[in-house]
């Protein structure tokens, strides 16, 4: 299904389908479900279930797929951040879960790296903790968070994104806090595909580790996973689904719908067992044909790249030098907007370069995108 199709539920809003040429993000939507994962949502809405049972079969396959010794589906990867600090705060204890955000006698700070703040780290601290930033944005040593852990130190938090630099690196960072008894919190949010990571940084020695599961996995857009260790995995159990406690866990606003579950579930089983390279070829086709139709415009170079520090997949990139005297870098963008269907194009990287997310373009959609960019940058 193509942005040309525009669903009753939507036109009875007046909200148009676009093209989404930016990536899996929560702006846009994140991803499309396949039917397999709507259909098995559907049949899962018509009947009651035991919610702590259904979250507890479920982890089994989220723990599994992550090779991890627990699992858990969560309301998206910030709620997985949530969860995660409060469990390195409270332990199992169930008067110190139902004291958060009130974290007075607990450990309760929360150690980045600098360079790894972003706008999503407020999840970090929405449990109660206090974020204890280490090293300088574009530099930092082990000595840095080794100076950092102290008596109040609950965890350490590693950010794994395109846009964020590495730091002394995951191995490093777990190496030195597990020497203090610090367990070390992970966010890889947008970091599936590749399927190995759902598996490697627990590989690595990571104590929990959370992914979205509405971006690259495919499920329900407000899903997540979360995995890791069985003590602190309790721990998050029980600061998210403290059903019969007196007092509601701090996880209770991010609760987790039966069918959103299931879909995510299905949706996990069918991405671990689909072909990654034929998933990459054809977002390669489509870049081909994009970078193919947009050669020998004055002034604008076009790159497929494709390095994993910096790109989703392989995209078109667009590089605009001295000689080239068209639109602006941000008109282009707004009238990519603007036009009918809207085109949202990728907004990493350089502020001196438009980048084309091939991951959730449709097929015929790449025709698109290119007609229109040729119309905007040919005069």
């Amino acid at each position: 299904m193509t942005a040309n199709h525009w669903p009753e539920v939507y036109k009875k809003l007046g909200v148009k389908p676009i093209i989404n040429a930016q990536s899996w993000v929560t702006a846009l939507g994140g991803s499309i479900m396949r039917p397999e994962v709507l259909q098995a949502m559907d049949d899962a809405a018509g009947v009651f279930i035991d919610i702590k049972k259904l979250n507890l079969a479920a982890g089994e396959v989220v723990a599994r797929a992550c090779g991890a010794e627990r699992g858990l589906v969560t309301g998206g990867c910030s709620a997985a951040q949530v969860l995660m600090v409060a469990a390195c705060m409270t332990g199992t204890s169930e008067l110190n879960a139902e004291q958060l955000p009130d974290t007075t006698g607990m450990k309760n700070e929360i150690l980045l790296y600098r360079g790894h703040r972003n706008r999503y780290d407020k999840a970090f601290i929405t449990s109660g903790g206090r974020l204890v930033e280490f090293g300088g944005h574009d530099h930092v040593t082990p000595n840095d968070l080794e100076n950092a852990i102290g008596d109040n130190t609950a965890c350490v938090a590693f950010v794994i994104a395109p846009f964020l630099p590495a730091g002394i690196g995951l191995a490093e960072t777990i190496k030195i806090a597990h020497n203090h008894g610090v367990p070390v919190i992970v966010d890889a949010a947008a970091e599936v595909p590749p399927r190995a990571n759902l598996t490697k940084f627990h590989e690595m020695g990571a104590d929990l580790v959370a992914f979205s599961g509405g971006k690259g996995i495919g499920g329900p857009q407000s899903t997540g996973l979360l995995a890791g260790k069985a003590e602190l995995m309790e721990a998050v159990v029980m600061n998210s689904l403290n059903l019969d406690s007196s007092v509601a866990a701090i996880g209770r606003p991010m609760k987790v719908s039966k069918e959103n579950i299931i879909g995510l579930v299905t949706a996990l089983q069918i991405f671990t067992d689909s072909d990654e390279a034929t998933e990459w070829q054809g977002w390669q086709s489509k870049a081909d044909f994009i970078a193919k139709q947009l050669t020998g415009i004055n002034g604008v170079r076009v790159e497929i790249e494709d390095d994993p520090s910096e790109r989703q997949g392989p995209q078109p990139v667009l590089y605009f030098d001295d000689s080239y005297s068209g639109p602006s870098i941000s008109e282009i963008k707004q009238r990519l907007e603007n036009g009918d269907p809207g085109i949202y194009v990728g907004v990493m990287g350089s502020k001196e370069e438009i980048n084309i997310v091939m991951v959730n373009v449709q097929d015929g959609e790449e025709i698109v995108i290119a007609d229109r960019l040729n119309q905007i940058l040919r005069p």
